[in-house]
């Protein structure tokens, strides 16, 4: 009994989120193997099968098997699953079963979906859940009945189908599509690349699965009041828009020139929308300059907003971050936002954020290079794609090696859980020692 109390101590929190996630990837990756997910009707590689399930579940979207093409219905029908489920959440979507259940929501579960949801506080988080749920399964809904006119008219009853699968992937922000059978392997929506309202409606569930609930939330409440807003909402909604239309003004000047006006803007807008963190894509973005490239990349690394579908490194970050730094340059001791000082931990856990994502990113492309032999730009691409969680490629992640997929595994994990989460959840023991060593200074930059 003595074992299971300790157990049970050791199991924080961050702990449960991190072992949620290894669970439903695991059992994903056992059902894709299963002869019945592939239209084959043969038994799927362990490897092949868990890179698909990691992908879903941490809504990336790389794949190593074209999803229209390889998987049966049964298969794409786990796929789907397993996108919603990491979409909203493993932690969130069991809650959601047992309220369904009438079971009681302990204070370990309220704390572990707090720290799940980036929720301020522990009140109100069984609410918050419901709201989720609720506003998550409308928005998917009306995604799906406004693709029914672009799908069903060209693809029959099928395209109803492609219709709630695109809903559910693009706004859980996940990137997986089903167009492969029909407008070739690997294609995604490119297509569609001219299609002004297509292009709108996936750009629209991309955006509003990636600013966060805690954002919907607040908007919801104070509706056009926008003085009253939350900070974070601010900043959110103002770091969101600027990461929008900067990005896609310069694809409009750097890429896309063969094409005509119309088709121009919506691949510029539709490329600076989808890096942060959807994957679909309506270029060919192997014949991209190397500066559209890059930009993407950084895109791709900054992702979307705390308690989203979204993965990457946050828009808050990055937007504590610039403040920061507006805070030097000014010779200011703290940094704000609207009237608002920004406490030192979070700019601490902010740049503590922003190294790791870099450090794992670089320092897998260059183990990536090494290993395939490809150019470090492709491998970055790639290693970027998989920590932001968002599952854009140039083309090699099928030709990848074990060792380079076990690599994109583990970034996609890490992107999609938190890397705060994970270490938390690693080194769980806080120290609480009141201990302050002298000051000496060090000079820096």
């Amino acid at each position: 009994m003595s074992d299971l109390v300790r157990i049970k101590e050791e199991l924080t929190s961050f702990r449960i989120i991190t072992l949620g996630f290894v669970g439903v990837i695991l059992l994903g990756a056992m059902l894709l193997m299963l002869p019945i997910s592939s239209q084959r009707g043969e038994i799927t590689t362990f490897g092949n099968a868990l890179f698909t399930a990691t992908s879903a579940v941490c809504v990336t979207g790389l794949v190593v098997y074209d999803t229209a093409t390889y998987w049966s219905y049964f298969g794409q029908t786990v796929i789907l699953i397993l996108i919603q489920v990491g979409g909203l959440g493993v932690i969130s979507v069991a809650s959601f079963f047992s309220m369904i259940a009438g079971r009681k929501i302990s204070l370990m579960q309220r704390q572990t979906m707090q720290n799940a949801l980036s929720a301020p506080q522990v009140g109100g988080i069984v609410k918050l859940t419901r709201f989720i749920f609720l506003t998550s399964f409308t928005i998917e809904g009306i995604g799906a009945l406004l693709l029914f006119p672009v799908f069903v008219p060209r693809y029959g009853l099928k395209g109803i189908w492609l219709s709630v699968f695109h809903s559910i992937s693009a706004f859980c922000n996940a990137g997986f599509d089903l167009m492969g059978d029909k407008t070739g392997k690997f294609s995604s929506l490119t297509s569609f690349s001219g299609n002004v309202y297509l292009n709108m409606v996936v750009c629209i569930l991309i955006i509003l699965g990636g600013m966060g609930f805690l954002t919907w939330r607040d908007i919801a409440t104070k509706k056009t009041r926008l003085k009253e807003y939350k900070m974070q909402t601010k900043v959110i909604l103002v770091t969101t828009i600027i990461l929008i239309f900067v990005p896609a003004i310069l694809f409009f000047f750097v890429e896309f020139y063969d094409n005509p006006l119309e088709k121009r803007i919506c691949m510029s807008i539709f490329q600076a929308v989808t890096p942060r963190t959807a994957g679909f894509n309506t270029a060919d973005l192997s014949k991209m300059s190397d500066a559209g490239k890059t930009m993407t990349m950084i895109l791709m690394l900054i992702g979307g907003s705390p308690g989203s579908t979204a993965g990457g490194m946050k828009t808050t970050t990055v937007a504590v971050l610039f403040a920061n730094a507006v805070a030097v340059f000014r010779r200011r001791q703290n940094a704000n936002f609207y009237g608002r000082r920004i406490d030192d931990s979070i700019v601490k856990s902010a740049t503590t954020i922003m190294f790791m994502y870099q450090f794992f990113a670089v320092s897998a492309a260059v183990i990536i290079s090494m290993v395939e032999r490809l150019p470090i730009l492709d491998c970055m691409f790639e290693s970027f794609s998989a920590i932001g969680t968002v599952g854009l490629t140039l083309g090699i992640t099928t030709s990848l090696s074990e060792v380079s997929r076990i690599i994109l595994i583990l970034l996609m994990f890490f992107g999609r859980v938190g890397g705060l989460t994970i270490i938390y959840a690693a080194f769980s023991h806080k120290d609480t020692s009141t201990l302050k060593y002298p000051i000496e200074n060090i000079t820096v930059g």
